[in-house]
């Protein structure tokens, strides 16, 4: 493998371990910040197990578009993800059914894509984002994942999702997770869009096929 190569599966096996590392490191101050409850302790315990096994993953195989379908309930899965978020102080409002039809999806790249589009809202949005879970036609699952920010330009809709860009030079980051976010929706047959004008916040979009009956 080329130095460069190597280079890149770097940058993106950094890139991407540090949600679930911020996930650990949540939950621990949240079990040594107090007194648990057991209810409360066997649920950080659980996503403790989660971002362990995440972080297992993502350095064994950095390469999100690598997917190992298996059935999942997606509204289970956005919730752990909002679950670990709040701990780390982000504020999400979160709509949802109790249930939606399950999905043949890779778990831990679906929350890859799903924390990167959080991460995203949180550094160019402030810390209150809005997601929603929806079924449309019974076709495919939609995940939308909106901030009250100043919105990103016409232009510039599209170009956010190539690696390396960034249209805020003055927030931290690479520029790697939208294009990340991407090519994760795509290993899995569906999409992410975006909609934003300036002033008006912006919303992303993560569309994935649901399974076959």
């Amino acid at each position: 493998m080329s130095s460069r190569l190597d280079t890149d599966r770097l940058a993106v096996l950094v890139h991407e371990v540090r949600s679930p590392v911020a996930a650990l490191s949540a939950v621990a101050d949240a079990l040594v910040g107090g007194d648990v409850d057991p209810s409360a302790r066997r649920e950080l315990t659980r996503l403790a197990v989660l971002a362990c096994r995440a972080i297992e993953r993502i350095v064994a195989d950095a390469a999100v578009t690598s997917i190992r379908r298996e059935a999942i309930e997606p509204v289970a899965l956005v919730n752990d993800v909002v679950a670990a978020a709040r701990l780390r102080g982000v504020r999400i409002a979160l709509t949802a059914p109790e249930r939606a039809p399950a999905i043949e999806a890779d778990p831990t790249r679906v929350r890859q894509v799903l924390d990167n589009l959080l991460t995203n809202a949180v550094v160019h949005g402030g810390r209150e984002v809005d997601i929603s879970v929806s079924v449309r036609v019974d076709e495919e699952l939609r995940i939308d994942v909106s901030d009250n920010g100043p919105g990103i330009a016409p232009d510039a809709l599209e170009t956010i999702f190539e690696a390396g860009v960034r249209f805020d030079s003055a927030a931290p980051g690479a520029g790697r997770g939208l294009a990340l976010a991407r090519a994760g929706a795509e290993g899995h047959g569906g999409t992410l869009t975006v909609v934003s004008a300036p002033g008006d916040g912006t919303t992303f979009t993560l569309s994935l096929p649901l399974r076959d009956s």
